[in-house]
């Protein structure tokens, strides 16, 4: 065999063994059903909102949204009684990826029964806190938290680590295509532009705090999570720039669940995280041509 055909079935391998483990196995079909099927979509080919969900840096940017929307203790109480992140890790993973793939790339008919599954799903999410305190997932203060904590990160983790940054009007447009995805979900008047994020961002930050349930979601992503050993490296160097992406005082609480002796310093940790979202990037096949249009 040709060292350049070793490469590529490397590469393929590779590229195989990292979709698997995100869109489970069921990805494949599902992919390309997404991107194949004829129809109107609710993005546009050009549209930022593509750009950023299908770059690698949504490996960073999705680890590092997970952090930060546990801080908001109503969120993290509905998320450790409900979603099954421990119980099922990866099946939440899959699911979590596949609505994102259908509702940025999919036809329209399908981002609006992906949106109207988790809806449902929504409704019947409710409970109280430890201390007391009632929630419900379909809450649109808690949607809207859980939105912005993800597109910040997400356009975060694109800035610093995507193939193709945005320009200030880009980022704008990008908050502006996910804002149609939050509101369909019942989100309370999500932000389209930075400057809107940003006053959301810090409409929420009182209210946000590290808690019981909040620590034990950092340690198990960040120290223990449910990898073979060869994976272990990589996942550190991606959760090491997850964490660096948070805004300070987040990080400061999720860093603190990080043992010491394993703690990446910050310039490694970027570096870590440009290395890991560049080889996954070149590993990952690309999506297959859309149908043509007309």
């Amino acid at each position: 065999m040709t060292r350049a055909a070793t490469v590529r079935r490397i590469r393929r391998q590779a590229g195989e063994a990292v979709f698997l483990r995100v869109a489970g196995p069921d990805g494949p079909r599902n992919r390309a059903r997404i991107h194949t099927t004829p129809g109107p979509r609710w993005f546009a080919p050009e549209r930022p909102v593509r750009r950023v969900h299908g770059d690698a840096s949504m490996f960073v940017g999705g680890l590092a949204a997970l952090l930060l929307q546990s801080l908001h203790p109503l969120a993290m109480a509905a998320v450790a009684a409900h979603s099954g992140y421990r119980g099922d890790p990866w099946g939440r993973l899959h699911r979590t990826s596949t609505f994102l793939a259908v509702t940025t790339f999919g036809t329209s008919s399908d981002a609006e029964a992906a949106v109207a599954r988790v809806r449902e799903v929504h409704a019947r999410v409710r409970g109280r806190t430890a201390d007391g305190v009632p929630y419900r997932a379909d809450d649109p203060e808690l949607l809207t938290w859980v939105h912005i904590a993800e597109v910040d990160c997400f356009l975060r983790a694109h800035q610093l680590y995507g193939r193709w940054p945005l320009d200030p009007a880009g980022c704008d447009a990008y908050l502006a295509d996910t804002a149609h995805v939050a509101r369909a979900l019942g989100a309370d008047r999500p932000p389209e532009n930075a400057h809107e994020l940003a006053l959301r961002m810090a409409r929420y930050r009182p209210g946000l705090r590290p808690t019981a349930a909040s620590r034990d979601t950092a340690r198990f992503l960040l120290t223990d999570p449910p990898l073979p050993g060869a994976a272990r490296l990589p996942y550190a160097l991606l959760a090491a720039a997850a964490v660096e992406l948070l805004p300070p005082w987040a990080k400061s609480a999720v860093a603190a669940e990080v043992p010491a002796a394993a703690r990446i310093p910050p310039l490694v940790a970027r570096a870590g995280g440009r290395a890991v979202t560049r080889s996954i990037r070149w590993a990952l096949p690309p999506a297959p041509p859309p149908p043509p249009s007309g």
